[in-house]
């Protein structure tokens, strides 16, 4: 991730838009980089986690029809996992 270099005095100027910002602000000083603003994940938004509870009820639906359960699509995973291991030694 590109990483913008701004002055002091410009990231005072524009807080809001550097806080709105995906990728990190490298803070100078006179030339010198004196702090950088790393941005967190911003919250999900409603249709996200909508659309994430759809997701999980239609797999639910799906493991259900496949007349199994997740402990078993979980424990036939761990399995491959370990063969596919084993296989690169």
């Amino acid at each position: 991730m590109q990483t913008t270099k701004v002055g002091i005095r410009e990231f005072r100027e524009h807080l809001a838009n550097y806080l709105e910002s995906k990728s990190p602000v490298a803070i100078t000083r006179h030339g010198s980089t004196i702090g950088i603003y790393v941005p967190t994940k911003p919250k999900p938004r409603q249709a996200d986690l909508e659309a994430l509870r759809v997701a999980g009820e239609r797999m639910q639906e799906l493991i259900r029809g496949a007349g199994t359960t997740e402990d078993e699509i979980v424990a036939e995973f761990k399995k491959a996992r370990r063969e596919r291991r084993t296989r690169k030694r």
